[in-house]
């Protein structure tokens, strides 16, 4: 039985895996315009690797289980939420980012609770760094296959400037899983206590 924090904290995470979806999903249709990055990134490879963020604290916060119902969520919020913000039916692309997103979302993050839960006794960064990063990468590639694939787009190019981002922002989500690791062990360690009483 969750305790009135665990749920509170539950559902902020559940809710912000459902945002950085629908927001990723809405940017990914934008190209990058400068620098002549159009054919190289989207915009949506910015916010997605906050998805395996969210993941990895829900993961060390609860254990496998109830990080995978906080992937569910996330995915049916931001999935359905998609559908009707971004997804223009008379649009053969826009239904092809759509399943694309919905496929690669759920392989990818349920791999990153995997691997997460196996490495979760290494080194604090060993985990969310390896989980984050494999996970990136089959979503990068389901993600771009099943949405440009054959489409005139350059998906190939784009998928590999948009992995790139994504592994130096998991890199970078190092430091706030960091700073909110020590809140969460400090409620694992609350946990504890509670039950040794």
């Amino acid at each position: 039985m969750l305790t009135t924090t665990q749920k509170k904290l539950f559902f902020i995470l559940s809710f912000f895996m459902g945002f950085i979806v629908i927001t990723s999903n809405y940017l990914v249709q934008f190209p990058v315009k400068f620098y002549e990055l159009e054919n190289l990134l989207t915009y949506g490879a910015f916010s997605y690797p906050i998805t395996f963020l969210i993941t990895d604290l829900a993961n060390r916060a609860f254990g496998k289980k109830t990080a995978r119902y906080v992937v569910l969520i996330g995915f049916f919020i931001g999935i359905i939420l998609t559908l009707f913000v971004s997804t223009n039916f008379d649009d053969l692309i826009s239904i092809r980012i759509a399943v694309g997103s919905a496929t690669a979302f759920i392989i990818a993050q349920n791999l990153d609770v995997n691997i997460f839960d196996i490495l979760r006794k290494k080194t604090w960064y060993i985990a969310p760094l390896v989980s984050s990063s494999l996970g990136s990468i089959i979503d990068t590639f389901l993600f771009f296959t099943i949405a440009f694939y054959n489409t005139g787009i350059p998906w190939f190019t784009l998928a590999l400037g948009d992995l790139a981002v994504k592994l130096t922002v998991a890199l970078i989500m190092l430091i706030p899983f960091r700073l909110l690791i020590s809140k969460i062990n400090d409620f694992a360690d609350l946990k504890i206590k509670k039950l040794n009483y």
